[in-house]
């Protein structure tokens, strides 16, 4: 086994991703070759449309690859069922949550559910890990509220707080950030890079958060129109990756900064 490869946590060969219907193709990425090391906050960024959600929801297995490999932990994703899975990685999505009655508490606590028995009794040990959870996103104080009752920011957390409680080493989000204002963005931001910091755990996001993204991100995945490539701020600096990620009418990437800004008249 290459020594090198111990601390990748999830690959992709050739991958391909995009939908199937009536038996139509429809190609949004290919030829995804990445290679994402475990313990590190990993963005992924691009204009909209260009298929970081369909990559996030591929890796998470909530739809099929159109080709190309995956694997998680040097196995082929393929080769887990959607119970062994749920123990390797959590996913949080943008969507809406149904109406329902659920406690703060009793919404983290379903990051249990893998592990829970057949009539989905909380032993001592989930407990703990809700509980746990409930800490390292500071929202003790909430869990007794439902869950209707709390702001965008407060529900944020409480969704970032059941992926803990699932207790993977990977944890993938999509816009966790998409309706908060910017001082609750740039709380969740730091909550992240907390996280994996203090808990060892990948976190894989996407964001339109472009600045804070690289300025939070351990690596960053970028979609552009005709390819997919990943690095460090650095290492993409170093070959201009980020200089063509976005139209240069209205603001241009500074090398210097590290940031994109808005361009001058």
């Amino acid at each position: 086994m290459d020594k090198n490869q111990n601390n990748i946590v999830l690959k992709t060969e050739k991958l391909s991703i995009g939908y199937v219907n009536r038996k139509k193709k429809t190609i949004v990425a290919k030829d995804i070759n990445l290679n994402l090391k475990e313990k590190n906050l990993i963005t992924v960024l691009g204009k909209n449309g260009i298929g970081k959600s369909t990559f996030l929801r591929t890796i998470a297995k909530v739809q099929n690859a159109l080709s190309g490999s995956i694997f998680i932990n040097q196995k082929n994703l393929e080769s887990y069922t959607n119970r062994n899975i749920s123990t390797l990685l959590s996913l949080v999505l943008t969507e809406r949550l149904p109406e329902s009655q659920l406690t703060v508490f009793e919404l983290v606590a379903l990051g249990r559910q893998p592990y829970t028995n057949w009539i989905d009794k909380l032993s001592d040990n989930d407990v703990e890990k809700i509980n746990i959870a409930l800490q390292q996103t500071e929202i003790e104080h909430l869990q007794h509220k439902f869950f209707y009752e709390l702001s965008d920011g407060q529900l944020q957390r409480v969704l970032i707080a059941r992926a803990l409680a699932q207790d993977t080493a990977i944890i993938i989000l999509d816009e966790p950030t998409a309706h908060l204002d910017i001082h609750h963005t740039l709380k969740i931001f730091a909550l992240l890079k907390k996280l994996v910091q203090k808990t060892s755990k990948t976190i894989i996001i996407s964001t339109h958060q472009v600045n804070l993204a690289l300025q939070f991100s351990d690596n960053v995945i970028l979609f552009k129109d005709n390819k997919v490539i990943s690095g460090s701020i650095d290492e993409l600096n170093n070959i201009n990756a980020l200089e063509d990620l976005f139209p240069d009418t209205i603001i241009n990437y500074d090398t210097k900064l590290k940031q994109f800004v808005i361009k001058a008249n």
